[in-house]
């Protein structure tokens, strides 16, 4: 598995902690410094069944900074993907990747983090 996170984000670091009280191994990758591709976004899109404007982080400063609430409406797809791929701080975390599966906190169950 692969945890895509934000070292000073709560529920990023609820996430590790969960996994390691779960006894499940995973691989971190900071976000911020090594921000996802393109090709990563599209593929986990995809394989989420959910839009790309659900991926945006949308109470990060970045994205209110951007205005992205008014433009992402009038925006494709690629477009979306493309934009995520510039910078990390603009998708939502955390991203859990396992073989083709993706989940992240906003779609998580109740006691489960993921």
């Amino acid at each position: 598995m692969l945890l895509i996170c934000y070292p000073k984000c709560g529920t990023c670091r609820k996430a590790q902690k969960w996994l390691e009280d779960n006894g499940i191994s995973y691989d971190y990758r900071d976000i911020k410094t090594d921000n996802p591709s393109a090709e990563e976004l599209a593929g986990w899109i995809s394989s989420s069944g959910l839009s790309a404007r659900k991926f945006f982080n949308t109470s990060g400063m970045l994205y209110r900074e951007m205005q992205l609430k008014d433009k992402l409406p009038s925006m494709t797809e690629e477009e979306m993907i493309a934009l995520l791929a510039t910078d990390g701080m603009l998708v939502k975390r955390p991203i859990a990747v396992c073989l083709t599966v993706s989940l992240w906190a906003s779609g998580r169950q109740s006691g489960n983090p993921l």
